[in-house]
């Protein structure tokens, strides 16, 4: 499984403005599915309306990418805080070169990113029984 850095908002229900985080997600092997703060988040193929990821147990929509180097990793026309996982600053001041975090980002403590076995079993589960 391939880790990295990512950046996920949440869409359903809250246009640019929903809340989002910063820390460290687990991949698949196909990388069409993301697993991050105890989320399974299924790639959409662009079958949603704002997200470009579709979460397997509620359907909510989020927007997963990595993160920006120029720390606007909101939205243009979007805001607010951002929590980033404890354990991710330190590789997130790496990469983007900062010596501190953004004022709009918070520290925070996100689920550990691994295959949950109830969201692995719901997307293996067969079409017809």
């Amino acid at each position: 499984m391939k880790s990295r850095l990512v950046y996920v908002e949440l869409k359903s229900g809250h246009s640019d403005n929903g809340p989002a985080w910063i820390g460290i997600a687990v991949f698949s092997k196909s990388r069409r599915t993301v697993y991050f703060n105890g989320l399974s988040l299924k790639k959409s193929g662009g079958q949603c309306i704002a997200g470009n990821h579709y979460e397997l147990q509620t359907g909510d929509e989020y927007w997963v990418s990595g993160i920006k180097k120029n720390n606007q990793d909101r939205h243009l026309c979007g805001g607010g805080p951002i929590i980033i996982d404890d354990l991710a600053i330190g590789q997130y001041l790496n990469e983007t070169g900062s010596s501190q975090l953004p004022k709009n980002m918070s520290p925070g403590t996100l689920i550990s990113s691994e295959i949950n076995p109830k969201h692995h079993a719901l997307e293996n589960k067969p079409l017809y029984d």
